[in-house]
């Protein structure tokens, strides 16, 4: 496993507009089966997988992503991963979901603050980097409230925005 490892919780204190802390946690035996039911709303079905059982696999065969489970007051309530391109230098934030009966609260927000800053901690992170379909505002909103800017660059048919970290 290459960048940074995932130990036990993740956890700054950043809540939700409820006030319920948002942790990211490693997929587990006693974890995996909600995180493979998170489910967006179906009008953003588009843009991400129908379920996070799609992007755990992706971490499980591919070794290039690494699932954490986003839980908001202690629930498993969605699905970030994250990956390290040691050629780019840049660490990378995917396969997002928030389960589609807990949108609209802030955890997405909260779980990219989260990780974002987690990952900001580890020595080789200079530059974290992320993408999404032209056509996703709220992504794009979201990302540009936490600090990511347009690069300029694509990849598929996505656009791709990246936040310095300051060393």
């Amino acid at each position: 496993m290459v960048g940074c490892p995932v130990v036990d919780c993740v956890d700054y204190g950043i809540t939700d507009r409820r006030g319920r802390p948002v942790t990211l946690h490693p997929v587990t035996d006693d974890n995996w089966r909600a995180v493979a039911d998170v489910a967006p709303r179906d009008d953003q079905r588009a843009f991400v997988a129908a379920l996070g059982a799609r992007y755990l696999l992706l971490s499980l065969r591919e070794d290039v992503w690494h699932s954490l489970a986003v839980c908001a007051g202690g629930r498993v309530v969605g699905h970030v991963m994250w990956a390290f391109d040691p050629e780019g230098g840049a660490h990378w934030l995917g396969g997002m979901i928030v389960d589609a009966d807990h949108q609209g609260h802030g955890i997405g927000r909260a779980a990219v603050r989260t990780l974002v800053r987690w990952l900001a901690t580890h020595e080789e992170c200079r530059e974290i980097r992320l993408s999404y379909h032209p056509a996703n505002t709220s992504a794009a909103r979201l990302y540009e409230t936490c600090g990511f800017l347009p690069t300029g660059q694509q990849e598929d048919e996505e656009l791709i925005a990246a936040l310095p970290v300051a060393r």
